[in-house]
């Protein structure tokens, strides 16, 4: 394996010139130790330097001026060639979910990006928050009506101004996406919601393969670490013994049976070895009897969502 990995990438079919985005994104998000900027903005640089182009944020993360300082000193330095080499993600939050509040929050994550475009805009969670100063997980008092009609057609227009280059969702079930494509001029190119091997999301992944959207997998490794997370992926005794018979890691079997699913990723992990670890995945396979074993291990949702009352996030699609 080089030292730089060349990262497969899938086309995004509703993007200007449909973009290719790169099937493996390194991932700043949130935890419940938050990175400081310099340790963000190193693991960033190191990323760039083992072969990662697609690097997801998102204004909730607080990581996209440490990844814009990352990206500024790549170029500078000559790690990248142009910013056009690069595949960067971010997302519009709760509180920011209204059609008058799009573009403005786009073009805030933008000056702080210190980028004049992104290559993807989410929709983070099918829910508005009012604006003031509530806490996670938001309660009910503080939920709104969400007007996805409208701030898609802000997503839409963000996309035909050129400061995204692709838009997309996040955390949508079939129900919501049913109802997003009956009105929408530019279909999702995306939908990032949490898929590993305790949480497969099969109808979910083959209604959007029916409908071209691409699936991005968020905790692909079941979250270990975040305050809402699980080792059980981690520590799986089926998967143990599927990295044991390969000579690969756990995180490595998730990632290969993902990409073997044609799901796309965001993996996150500041540790240089495990970075390089999870570029390793593309010159192995599973075999089928892996995969079965995989198709028995019991499936349950990790992330309930930011709200207290869960009810309407996810429409019963268990």
């Amino acid at each position: 394996m080089s030292a730089t990995t060349k990262i497969p990438s899938v086309v995004l079919k509703s993007s200007s010139n449909q973009c290719k985005m790169p099937m493996i994104a390194f991932g700043t998000s949130a935890d419940s130790n938050k990175s400081s900027e310099e340790t963000t903005k190193s693991a960033v640089l190191e990323a760039i330097k083992l072969g990662y182009r697609h690097f997801d944020t998102a204004s909730y993360y607080a990581s996209e001026k440490a990844l814009g300082e990352a990206i500024a000193q790549a170029l500078e330095i000559g790690l990248i060639g142009s910013r056009d080499e690069l595949f960067i993600t971010s997302k519009l939050w709760l509180t920011d979910n209204f059609p008058h509040l799009v573009l403005p929050s786009l073009q805030k994550s933008l000056q702080t990006l210190k980028l004049d475009y992104l290559d993807l805009y989410l929709i983070h969670w099918p829910i508005s928050v009012k604006p003031g100063n509530w806490e996670l997980p938001y309660v009910d008092e503080s939920i709104t009506t969400f007007d996805l009609e409208g701030v898609w057609t802000r997503m839409e227009e963000s996309q035909r101004l050129g400061l995204t280059k692709s838009i997309g969702v996040s955390n949508f079930t079939c129900k919501k996406l049913e109802n997003l494509l009956s009105f929408a001029t530019i279909p999702p190119s995306v939908n990032q919601v949490e898929v590993n091997p305790g949480w497969h999301q099969r109808k979910l992944r083959e209604y959007c393969e029916a409908k071209d959207i691409v699936i991005t997998a968020y905790s692909p490794l079941g979250g270990k670490g975040a305050s809402w997370g699980t080792n059980e992926i981690l520590d799986s005794h089926v998967l143990k013994e599927i990295a044991g018979a390969r000579g690969k890691t756990v995180a490595q079997v998730c990632l290969r049976w993902l990409y073997e699913q044609g799901v796309t990723t965001a993996v996150k992990s500041y540790n240089k070895e495990r970075m390089k670890q999870n570029l390793e995945i593309f010159d192995w396979s599973l075999t089928i009897d892996d995969h079965e074993k995989i198709n028995e291990i019991k499936q349950i949702r990790v992330v309930k969502g930011p709200v207290v009352s869960t009810d309407n996030i996810w429409d019963g699609e268990d």
